[in-house]
C-alpha cells in the first residue's frame, strides 16, 4: 500500500505520525511519501521538502507569501498524480491542503482523505460543500463535528484526538523539573506563545508585559516559556527583552524524546498556563493544567475572521466540554491589562477548569484505542468500501 500524506505544522505532524503508526500496524507493508516533519520523517516518510515552507497562518501573511504557496501547492500535487498513490491524505492547514487536494482530482481519480475537520460550526459553514467536490473522507478529531461533514456529502469518522494518548508526566517527574529550576514550591506560570513565527511575533510582547505585571503584583510568582522546535529561535529572542527572566525551556537542548520528557513535566509542574490558542490546550488539559488562553492576529485578518465567527468561544476545552471554563481573550481582548486578571482568578479557583478538562479528554476518548489507529482503520475501511463500488 502507498500513501502520500501532508501536514505542515507541528500539530499536523503529531497527527499525521500517529496515523502513520496505525497504518503500519495493520498494512505492514504501508509506504510513505509527501510533507511532514520530524515526527512524520520517524516514522517513515519521505518528505519532498522542509514542512515549515508551508506552516503559514492569517490572511495577509498568505497573501504575502502567495507565489510561493502556489509553487509548492502545484509541485505536490504534481508529486501526487506522478507517484499513484492508493490514498492521498491530507492533514489541516486547509489553505495548503485543499488546494492540493483539488488538483490532484482534477487531474486523476486518487482517493482524498482530509484529516481534521475544518471548523465549519464556528465560521464559513459553506466550506464543507466546496471541499466535497474534491475531498471523499474526513477524519475529524471532535465527536460533534461528523454531522457536517455528512451533511455536504462527504463520509466523516469522529476518530477521537491523539492528545489523549500523549504519554503524561508523574508527579515525581515535575517536583523533579522543580527542584532543577529552583522553583520549590513558588507558583509557576507556564507561557506557550506558539508554534508559528507570525504567531510569536505577535503574541511574545503581549505575553511579556503580562509576565511583567503580574511579577510585580506577585513577586513570588516564577515563569517558565515552552518554545515549539521551529520558532525557538524567535522565542529565545523575543524573551530577552521580557521585563522578567522566565524559564526558557528549548528543544534544541536535547533531542527529541528528551524534549518531549521536558515538556511534559514542565505542563504537570505548571500551577497555570498562559497559552496561544490552538491544539496546545488540549495538551494542558491532558495534563489537568488550568490555562488562559490568548489570540491575535494582523488587522485585517482580525476584521474579517472576526465577522465570520458563529461561536462565542475558539477555545477547544470550552467547545468540548460544553462549558466556558476557559478564559480566552481574542483579538481586540487580547491586551495584557485584561490577561493578567484572569491568570490570578484560575490560580485562586482551578477546579472549574480541572472538571471541563477531564470532561473534554473523556469526550475525546481517553481510555479506548488509540486515535490514530481508529483513523487508520477508518481510512482502510474506506478505501475498501471505495474499491468495491467501482
Amino acid at each position: 500500500m502507498r500513501v502520500f500524506i501532508i501536514a505542515g505544522e507541528p500539530s499536523g505532524d503529531k497527527l499525521g505520525a500517529a496515523l502513520m503508526a496505525g497504518l503500519t500496524e495493520l498494512v505492514p507493508d504501508v509506504t510513505f511519501d509527501g510533507i511532514g516533519g520530524e515526527r512524520m520523517i520517524g516514522e517513515g516518510l519521505q518528505s519532498l521538502f522542509p514542512m515549515e515552507e508551508i506552516s503559514i497562518m492569517g490572511i495577509t501573511e498568505i497573501l504575502r507569501e502567495y507565489r510561493a504557496l502556489k509553487a509548492r501547492i502545484r509541485q505536490t500535487a504534481e508529486e501526487v498524480v506522478r507517484q499513484k498513490p492508493d490514498v492521498l491524505i491530507t492533514i489541516d492547514l486547509p489553505e495548503f491542503s485543499l488546494r492540493v487536494a483539488r488538483l490532484v482530482k482534477a487531474a486523476s481519480a486518487i482517493r482524498t482523505v482530509h484529516y481534521v475537520a475544518p471548523t465549519v460550526w464556528a465560521w464559513r459553514p459553506g466550506r464543507a460543500a466546496k471541499m466535497a467536490a474534491h475531498v471523499d473522507q474526513v477524519l475529524a478529531l471532535l465527536p460533534f463535528e461528523p454531522p457536517y461533514m455528512e451533511a455536504a456529502g462527504m463520509r466523516c469518522d469522529f476518530v477521537g484526538h491523539p492528545v489523549v494518548t500523549d504519554p503524561q508526566a508523574t508527579e515525581a517527574e515535575a517536583q523533579a523539573f522543580r527542584a532543577a529550576r529552583g522553583l520549590g514550591d513558588a507558583p509557576f506560570c507556564l507561557i506557550l506563545p506558539g508554534s508559528r513565527r507570525s504567531e510569536v511575533s505577535r503574541l511574545a510582547p503581549v505575553f511579556g508585559d503580562v509576565a511583567g505585571g503580574l511579577s510585580k503584583a506577585r513577586p513570588e510568582l516564577r515563569f517558565g516559556v515552552v518554545a515549539a522546535r521551529p520558532v525557538a529561535d524567535l522565542v529565545q529572542a523575543s524573551v530577552a527583552d521580557w521585563p522578567v527572566r522566565p524559564i526558557l525551556i528549548d528543544p534544541r537542548d536535547d533531542e527529541e524524546q528528551a524534549s518531549r520528557r521536558t515538556k511534559a513535566a514542565v505542563f504537570r509542574a505548571a500551577d497555570v498556563a498562559l497559552a496561544a490558542s490552538g491544539t496546545v490546550s488540549l495538551e494542558l488539559a491532558a495534563a489537568g493544567t488550568p490555562m488562559v488562553i490568548a489570540y491575535d492576529m494582523n488587522w485585517l485578518s482580525r476584521q474579517i475572521i472576526g465577522r465570520m465567527l458563529r461561536v462565542d468561544t475558539v477555545t477547544l476545552v470550552n467547545l468540548v466540554s460544553d462549558t466556558r471554563a476557559v478564559p480566552e481573550f481574542i483579538g481586540q481582548a487580547c491586551l495584557p491589562e485584561r490577561i493578567a486578571p484572569a491568570l490570578e482568578q484560575v490560580l485562586a479557583e482551578p477546579q472549574p477548569q480541572i472538571d471541563a478538562m477531564a470532561l473534554t479528554m473523556e469526550r475525546l476518548g481517553r481510555g479506548g484505542e488509540a486515535p490514530g489507529l481508529r483513523a487508520a482503520r477508518a481510512v482502510l475501511d474506506g478505501l475498501a468500501k471505495a474499491q468495491t463500488r467501482r
